[in-house]
């Protein structure tokens, strides 16, 4: 039974890690303003397009 507590907690620790590395993410891509966004997709697309 003792192991069956402890994979539980350690499954309830991995999901929350994840959900941490999750937010932490959405907070960089939010950080970043609607100019910020058009111009690195211009880029993407120039780069996109100079090697096809």
């Amino acid at each position: 039974m003792r192991l069956w507590k402890i994979l539980g907690i350690a499954g309830f620790l991995g999901v929350a890690a994840t959900g941490v590395v999750i937010a932490r993410g959405e907070r960089r891509r939010r950080a970043y303003t609607p100019e910020e966004i058009r111009l690195r997709l211009h880029e993407r697309a120039a780069e996109a397009s100079a090697s096809d």
